[in-house]
């Protein structure tokens, strides 16, 4: 509507819908033309469009709308920095339609020319586009999560469960996947083959298949799968030489071998016998991936992973006060159902106002609310804390009195993100050098495939959470995963503690805890070095010692 110029007042009204309906929490399944009415924002007309959209799948002024779209445009729509109004001006005065036509005018110079662009709006599109392009055909973890799972269940099914082994980058539990991959263990790969053909979601590509190897994809998704039939004899080898990454088996072995030379010269029994044989504690998939494994695999010093069961509470987590879906006190409620011992509440600043940041006002009218809460519920309690923002200049968005009234603080950046690595190390150190941060949010920024992170030098500002004793989040949301999984070991040695932290918008964000503790994992990070691994009384003790220490 926006890009077709439709009636501004229109327009908003919709707007006004989406977000009550957002914010509401409100499910429109099977609601009536009248019991759609009676929610706000929502008239007569758009109550029409939501019964004919439940009804059928779509409405007629959509299809109107798509019939006088390119369909190039709408791919165009996605791209970051974009919006609709910009979009327009290209499509008239260029007649672009598409990725590719955008692309090519830009690298030709005309869309510099055009008034309001200029050359640097022009260098910014160049590189979105370029980053679109590098990350087509990947996927989040999480994207392809059930999918993968779904398949896993099928071969163990058809083969049974101990003939299939799901390998590469999904089984190290990678954050973007590309492809999938299994090894089956057979005597007939032709009839095996011929098994998974029969599989609906499955679409083999013979050009590129072999008598040894299926090769095709997941249709609904497009993703790449690839199935290797091997001989029972060489089951094991195959499942270490294709879990691991190239720079794990390329580490060097006694008299100049390779580990995976080592793993190709004999016929093992189960993997955890062949690193015994190599002279090497266990290693575990996730770890595989040749950072730092190899070496305390040589000294036994492999740490006990993380896992899920040892978190005792979530920080980071937003409610109705700013952005969130669900008011404090039914992300409280839910928190202490999932077992959780304390939630922490951080609730966007004052300078996100569009995300509905707090004022002042609503800062004290929470944690009042806070402690009434805290009276219901105990022994589970709520922790005051908030996501400030990281200003331009390193300083964080409250005046001190305020910010001496958290609990905790997460401290964030969310503007101002076209930074040079100087400028953004130098933000970021001031921010944690600020006496009231406690924890480093989402570090670089990132948002996985779409957004590159601001650059930081990682080891600067990881050095400074040390000096400072500040905590370094690992934003679990599956599109940020961020402080990066490689980092996460640099980070341990300098003793530096990490949070899986959800920055759960609605009850069912806690859910991607999990991700944060996958992440966690292929890091080395054990319980000991995860901050919300502490209990209740710890953390409330670590959080009051800290404030005292404040001059």
């Amino acid at each position: 509507m926006e890009l077709h110029e439709v009636n501004a007042f229109k327009i908003r009204s919709y707007t006004s819908a989406i977000y009550s309906i957002d914010q509401g929490n409100i499910s429109l399944e099977n609601l009536t033309k009248e019991e759609l009415q009676k929610i706000n924002g929502i008239g007569k007309s758009i109550a029409e469009v939501i019964v004919q959209l439940q009804e059928t799948g779509t409405h007629e002024y959509l299809e109107e709308l798509l019939k006088d779209t390119p369909k190039g445009l709408l791919e165009v729509l996605e791209i970051k920095g974009l919006g609709p109004k910009k979009i327009k001006v290209l499509w008239k005065e260029l007649n672009i339609t598409s990725v590719h036509e955008l692309l090519e005018a830009c690298q030709s110079g005309e869309v510099a020319k055009i008034k309001g662009f200029g050359a640097k709006t022009q260098e910014s599109i160049i590189q979105s586009l370029e980053f679109i392009a590098s990350n087509k055909g990947k996927w989040h973890y999480a994207d392809v999560e059930s999918d993968i799972e779904a398949l896993q269940e099928k071969f163990d099914q058809l083969f049974g469960k101990e003939k299939v082994a799901i390998t590469g980058e999904y089984a190290r539990k990678s954050e973007i996947i590309e492809k999938a991959e299994w090894i089956i263990n057979t005597d007939n790969r032709k009839s095996v083959f011929q098994e998974i053909n029969q599989i609906d979601s499955l679409e083999q590509n013979k050009k590129v298949s072999s008598p040894f190897t299926w090769r095709g994809k997941l249709k609904e998704k497009e993703l790449e799968i690839i199935i290797f039939a091997t001989e029972p004899s060489s089951f094991i080898n195959e499942q270490l030489l294709r879990t691991a990454s190239n720079a794990h088996l390329l580490a060097p072995m006694d008299a100049g071998h390779t580990l995976g030379s080592f793993f190709k010269s004999k016929g093992f029994g189960s993997e955890q016998e062949a690193y015994k044989e190599a002279g090497l504690a266990y290693i575990s998939p996730e770890l595989r991936e040749g950072q730092f494994e190899i070496e305390l695999a040589k000294d036994n010093k492999l740490p006990v992973l993380l896992e899920e069961k040892d978190l005792k509470g979530i920080l980071h987590n937003h409610s109705t006060y700013s952005d969130g879906k669900h008011s404090l006190k039914e992300m409280a409620e839910y928190c202490k159902e999932l077992g959780y011992e304390y939630l922490g509440i951080s609730d966007h600043s004052r300078t996100a106002s569009y995300a509905g940041g707090l004022s002042i006002e609503q800062v004290e009218k929470q944690q009042k609310e806070i402690k009434k809460l805290n009276e219901e519920l105990a022994p589970f309690k709520i922790f005051s804390g908030i996501e400030s923002d990281i200003l331009p200049d390193g300083n964080l968005d409250y005046p001190e009195e305020v910010l001496a009234s958290f609990d905790f603080i997460v401290s964030s950046i969310h503007s101002s993100l076209n930074m040079s690595r100087k400028k953004a190390t130098a933000r970021l150190i001031k921010a944690i050098e600020n006496p009231y941060t406690t924890i480093l949010g989402h570090p670089t920024g990132r948002l996985l495939l779409r957004r590159e992170g601001y650059p930081i030098d990682h080891k600067a500002i990881i050095e400074a959470c040390k000096d400072n004793q500040v905590v370094i989040e690992i934003n679990a949301n599956p599109w940020r995963l961020d402080l990066d999984w490689r980092w996460v070991h640099y980070a341990i040695e300098q003793g530096v503690k990490l949070s899986i932290n959800p920055d759960a918008h609605e009850k069912a964000g806690y859910a991607h805890m999990k991700y944060g503790v996958l992440v966690g994992r292929k890091g080395g990070l054990s319980k000991e070095m995860t901050f919300n691994a502490l209990g209740l009384e710890e953390i409330d003790q670590y959080f009051k010692k800290r404030k005292s220490k404040i001059k």
